[in-house]
């Protein structure tokens, strides 16, 4: 399932994605939080973090100043 479509606006889920990371988060948090199954999740911030909207540091995810943005 694709986050980020070809006219560049974000689905749904990515927009939930995106809003549970405003602050540092791991996935797993990401999952519960927003009742997605981690293994979308993982796909998605995977996808997020290839588009420029998330970060990782030491395992956590954060939102990106351009995922704000896109928010």
């Amino acid at each position: 399932m694709a986050c980020v479509a070809p006219d560049g606006s974000l689905t749904p889920q990515a927009k939930a994605v995106l809003g549970a990371m405003e602050a540092p988060a791991r996935l797993e948090d990401v999952a519960r939080q927003t009742g997605v199954p981690l293994f979308r999740i993982r796909a998605s911030a995977r996808e997020l973090a290839r588009a420029g909207l998330l970060e990782e540091t030491e395992g956590a995810y954060r939102v990106t100043a351009l995922g704000r943005q896109r928010l």
